[in-house]
């Protein structure tokens, strides 16, 4: 076969043999050929129905293909069932139970055939099963295990005959009292072993910290009341008065784990998108990819971002060639709404983002107006290489420190290197010299110009990508031109009106021009869009909160801001500002007190230029505030 023209595919493949099969032939040959005719008829129309397709049947074996692992394992619980009932009416010594394999893996189609490794992991699985049982591959179970009312039993790694790497085996339960549930057959296996192991060993070192602790208080200081501990609010959310959508991390179903890079960039991408259509509720990146790597249920997904609809998939890639799976869950019912399955040259992976996004539009009943058709005209790359390029760099970016902005930076420029058209690759490379100057890794004024340069080349390549205005905006600011940085938002905003990130921008700078009440709003909105929002979104929350004298609530935030990220030091110091307005005197200098331990570098001659106000008195307001009560 010439490798050129092979065809490969992902594929659930469900392999069937039976139990005792040669005792079987043995004691009656004749009655076990009509048996297992009669068998492969049911299995059959259980396969069709479920819509998969029978492969292949030689002697006791049946082979079967389906597009979804979900209707392979329903097809499998219901041949089971079909075949006890079948067998119910036969003597005992005439009993024909099967064992059923379950493998998701990559395959070659010729013809009507398939081969490959994931044929040989299915046929190994069956073996493993007890007559009448299911087992399934690991990459198998992954796709199930928040699905279905099932149980799952971990069999462990097992080394199968002629498959060189151990393959994680699971046991389907079907007994209703497992529904949900994920046993272990070795405690060792049992994730909550080791935690319960950790926790006993952790509460022991607790024991003897809190001896000693205890005694040094009673032999030296008097007590104090401990801390107060404050918790993240949890919001009850209600679903949109429009279709809500959350697009989970693709899974990485490449065999090298670098290509993560690849499967997130594809993620962000789709989110990017569907959030130019104005008739979806898009959640932002920051809260889907909270979930990558998780075990967490569809339905609990969707009361956590309060939405009806997730989109999943993974992304295969090797060499030029890609595999993508998409599929769109109904959070409600859990069943799929849309799904499909994209085997292209690399190439053509920008069209697939485009049919992906159609198909979801579509399966919606999404009206697009003549403003989203416009939006969503942003121009990509067609350089594949220059696209990699910018997915490293969005990796790199998203580290936000030093070492990674500077490695972000090469990355963004070898992509407009490879392609001088690629408006966002710009923007990116804006942004890392904003975000340089932003955290003071170098504090050279040329950084904002820098950025701004590349906001504007952007721009004018495409007027239509968000990414730039974002870039000129937050320059802008810290220019103190809060006028033109709102205005560049606004443009940003109307071609991406889901975006949690520019919606939080526009509150931050409303805030900053002496607008807070009007910030309030865009900040809440970004917050639902983004309900796992960084700290940051808190900060500016409590700032607008902090500058219209409503201490409490400032206090309640700033204190939120600090349980998500207890480093991010602006929530300190203006907790310590709202303490002190609201005479907690103690409180705001032992804030200030932490905050400064934990940043040495804190001058506050500077802050007075460096606080972009609209208002230059509040600056100064600000600035003689934090000198009384500790910053110096």
């Amino acid at each position: 076969m010439d490798d050129r023209n092979v065809k490969r595919k992902l594929a659930a493949i469900v392999s069937t043999d039976v139990k005792g099969y040669s005792r079987l032939m043995a004691d009656d040959d004749v009655e076990t050929v009509k048996s297992i005719k009669a068998c492969r008829k049911l299995i059959g129309q259980k396969v069709e129905f479920h819509q998969g397709r029978v492969v292949d049947s030689p002697g006791d074996n049946l082979l079967s293909e389906f597009s979804s692992v979900t209707n392979a394992v329903e097809c499998a619980v219901e041949i089971q069932k079909a075949l006890l009932e079948r067998n119910n009416e036969l003597s005992q010594d005439r009993k024909m139970e099967f064992r059923i394999g379950i493998n998701l893996g990559d395959v070659i189609e010729d013809g009507d055939q398939i081969f490959g490794d994931g044929i040989n992991i299915a046929a190994r699985l069956e073996g493993v099963a007890s007559g009448g049982g299911i087992c399934l591959s690991g990459s198998a179970f992954e796709q199930v295990k928040n699905r279905l009312s099932l149980g799952y039993e971990f069999l462990g790694q097992k080394k199968l005959k002629n498959i060189s790497e151990p393959v994680p085996v699971y046991r389907l339960l079907t007994d209703p009292k497992y529904s949900g549930k994920l046993i272990y057959s070795c405690k060792h296996d049992d994730p909550k072993f080791h935690r319960n192991k950790r926790i006993i060993i952790s509460a022991l070192l607790i024991l003897l910290i809190a001896g000693g602790v205890l005694f040094r208080m009673n032999t030296s200081l008097p007590r104090k009341s401990p801390p107060m501990m404050i918790k993240e609010k949890l919001m009850r959310l209600r679903l949109p008065d429009k279709p809500s959508i959350a697009v989970l991390p693709f899974m990485n179903m490449s065999e090298d784990p670098d290509q993560e890079y690849f499967s997130d960039g594809l993620t962000e991408d789709l989110i990017t998108d569907l959030a130019k259509v104005s008739g979806l509720f898009v959640i932002a990146r920051n809260s889907v990819f909270s979930y990558k790597g998780k075990n967490v249920k569809i339905d609990k997904i969707g009361k956590e971002l309060g939405v009806r609809y997730i989109l999943e998939g993974s992304v295969r890639k090797v060499e030029d060639r890609v595999r993508i799976t998409a599929q769109l869950i109904d959070t409600k019912t859990e069943g799929h709404v849309w799904a499909e399955r994209y085997d292209r040259n690399l190439e053509d992976i920008f069209s697939v983002q485009d049919e992906v996004r159609q198909k979801i539009v579509t399966a919606l009943a999404v009206q697009l107006t003549s403003d989203d058709q416009n939006r969503i005209k942003t121009k990509k790359t067609t350089n594949l290489k220059a696209y990699d390029y910018f997915l490293r760099g969005v990796e790199l970016h998203s580290m936000k420190l030093q070492g990674g902005l500077s490695k972000a930076r090469e990355m963004f420029q070898k992509a407009i290197d490879l392609d001088p058209a690629y408006a966002r690759a710009y923007s990116a490379l804006g942004h890392t010299w904003l975000m340089e100057w932003i955290f003071g890794f170098d504090q050279n004024p040329e950084l904002l110009d820098k950025a701004f340069d590349l906001g504007l080349k952007a721009i004018s390549i495409d007027e239509k990508d968000s990414s730039g205005y974002s870039v000129l905006a937050s320059v802008y600011l810290w220019k103190k031109q809060h006028d033109k940085a709102i205005e560049q938002t606004k443009k940003a905003i109307e071609l991406e009106p889901n975006n949690a990130q520019r919606l939080a921008d526009m509150g931050e700078q409303l805030t900053w021009a002496g607008k807070p009440r009007e910030g309030i709003p865009y900040i809440e909105k970004a917050m639902r869009l983004d309900p796992k929002y960084p700290a940051w979104f808190l900060w500016n929350l409590g700032h607008a909160y902090y500058l219209t004298q409503q201490y409490e609530l400032a206090i309640d935030v700033f204190q939120r801001a600090l349980v998500k990220d207890k480093d991010f030091w602006p929530s300190h110091v203006f907790l310590a500002l709202c303490y002190d307005a609201t005479g907690q005197k103690e409180k705001a200098k032992s804030q200030i007190k932490d905050t400064l331990t934990a940043n040495k570098n804190l001058p506050l001659e500077k802050w007075e230029n460096r606080l972009p106000y609209k208002d230059p008195d509040m600056s100064k307001i600000i600035v003689e505030k934090l000198g009384k009560i500790g910053i110096k």
